[in-house]
This record gives C-alpha cells, sequence and structure tokens, in this order.
C-alpha cells in the first residue's frame, strides 16, 4: 500500500469525521459526538502514516526529502495540523459542537489533495535551493499557523451565528456560550501569529542561505507580510482598544481569506513559491 491510497483512504475517514461532528450537533447526540472524535483520532493516524510512507518514498526513489515541498504535499500537512489542533481543543475543553466547523476544513484540505485532478501527487526531486533543512522548520511553523488561524476562522462563524436569544431546541443554541467562542479564537489566533511569524522569520533566514538575501519581495513574501499584519492588528486592537465580539470574529475571517489567497491564489503567479504546476 503506497501513501496516496493511504492518504486518499484518510480523505474518506475525515470526511466520516466531519459528517458525524455536523450529526451531532443537528440532531443532539452525544454519542455520535463520540465517534465523531475517534473518526478523527484515525484520520490523524492514517494522516501521519501517509506522510511517513511518502518520506520513505522519496529516499527509495533516490532522491530523499522531506514531504513538504510541493502543493500536494503541503495540503496533506496542513489537514493533519488542523485535525490535530481541533482534537486536542475538544479534548481540553469538552466542546464537541466546534468539531462540526473545525473537522470539514481538515475533510475539505485533503480532499483537495487527493482528489482534485490538477494536483499531482508524484514525488519529484527537490530544486538546489530547496535542500536545506530550513525547508522543515519554514513549512512546519507556517502550516501549524495556518492550521491555527483556519481553527480560529470556524470559531469566528459559530460566534456570528450564534444567538443567545435562541429557542432551547434550535441546534444555534446548542454551541458553546459567545465569550467561550470568543477567547477560544483570540487563543487561536495568538497561536497563528505566534507560528506564522517563526514561519517568515525561518523563511528569510532559508532564503539568505539559499539566494543570498532575506527579502525579495515575492507574491508569497509580500502576501504572507499582508497576513501577518492583518493579525497583528486584530491582535493590537484588542490588546489597546478592547476589540471582541463580532468586530474580532469579522477581522478573523478577513484573515482566514488572506491566508488562503497567500496559499492558494499567490502560487498561480510566477514567483519563487509557485505551485502553479505542481
Amino acid at each position: 500500500m503506497n501513501s496516496s491510497l493511504i492518504l486518499s483512504i484518510t480523505t474518506f475517514v475525515y470526511g466520516a469525521s466531519a459528517f458525524l461532528y455536523i450529526a451531532a450537533w443537528v440532531f443532539r447526540k452525544h454519542e455520535l459526538g463520540s465517534f465523531a472524535f475517534w473518526a478523527g483520532a484515525a484520520g490523524i493516524l492514517g494522516n501521519s502514516a501517509g506522510i511517513g510512507l511518502r518520506w520513505v518514498e522519496t529516499y527509495q526513489l533516490g532522491v530523499g526529502h522531506a514531504p513538504l515541498s510541493n502543493l500536494y504535499e503541503s495540503l496533506v500537512f496542513f489537514a493533519l495540523a488542523i485535525a490535530v489542533l481541533y482534537l486536542i481543543i475538544e479534548k481540553k475543553y469538552r466542546l464537541s459542537t466546534i468539531g462540526a466547523f473545525a473537522m470539514p476544513l481538515a475533510f475539505l484540505a485533503l480532499a483537495y489533495a487527493s482528489l482534485s485532478p490538477n494536483i499531482s501527487d508524484r514525488i519529484q526531486p527537490l530544486l538546489p535551493a530547496l535542500k536545506s533543512n530550513w525547508l522543515i522548520a519554514h513549512v512546519i511553523t507556517c502550516f501549524i499557523g495556518y492550521a491555527a488561524f483556519a481553527v480560529a476562522f470556524g470559531l469566528s462563524l459559530m460566534f456570528l451565528v450564534k444567538r443567545e436569544d435562541r429557542p432551547p431546541e434550535s441546534v444555534w443554541s446548542k454551541m458553546p456560550a459567545l465569550p467561550v467562542l470568543d477567547e477560544l479564537t483570540h487563543r487561536m489566533v495568538v497561536l497563528g501569529f505566534l507560528f506564522l511569524t517563526a514561519g517568515i522569520i525561518t523563511g528569510a533566514v532559508w532564503a539568505n542561505s539559499a539566494w543570498g538575501r532575506y527579502w525579495g519581495w515575492d507574491p508569497k513574501e509580500t502576501w504572507s507580510l499582508i497576513t501577518w499584519f492583518i493579525y497583528a492588528t486584530l491582535l493590537h486592537a484588542r490588546l489597546m482598544r478592547g476589540w471582541q465580539g463580532r468586530r474580532a470574529a469579522f477581522f478573523s475571517i478577513a484573515g482566514f481569506g488572506a491566508v488562503l489567497f497567500t496559499y492558494f491564489g499567490v502560487n498561480l503567479l510566477p514567483g519563487l513559491h509557485s505551485y502553479g504546476s505542481m
């Protein structure tokens, strides 16, 4: 069994987990939520096994490198990071309803990688500039940051649709309280901001070792900086002006829109980070 097959199967495991979380929320069935959690945990094991096996396969093909070098591989790691972060939150706070908004994001990331005809899962040798340990540090920190922003996006959506005046039988009333959602969103944004900062720094160090300059205003570098400023503005406004609630939720959603453009939109532009043909 090769890594691509394992990851394709894992896609459907994540899909089952997302479906069960949504069903548990809509029908208010705690048992479904338990099944959803264990399906998500099984997905994480499959996702991790797929990454590990793909790493072994790169050595078997004589091009050994960490499987973090193209769009397919980054999406696989992105899905894993989202799932791990969400299950940690559920385990810590016992709020399984969040899974209805978080696990679909892990499923969509891996489904896009595994099922899209526009993305190749072929293992390729690294370009000389990519043969650096900084590649691993840069990609892992960036995508943990992206995953935290993805979970914050799901929490922000929950905040915006949640209403305290909903009737008790409404599915919307079964979400966590607004202050809880607001605080969790803030914590995820802080986590994402720290890792994105580390990702930008490690990327700059890597660029200097590979190309002799720390910053070159490549499209992805530019949009990473724009994304960093969006989230920095949100954190500054919360600290200095007390921004909470709906304004913070809208800002979080806008920030994740910038993350998606940085990740997908910029990849189609010419530049050192272009994945358009991968």
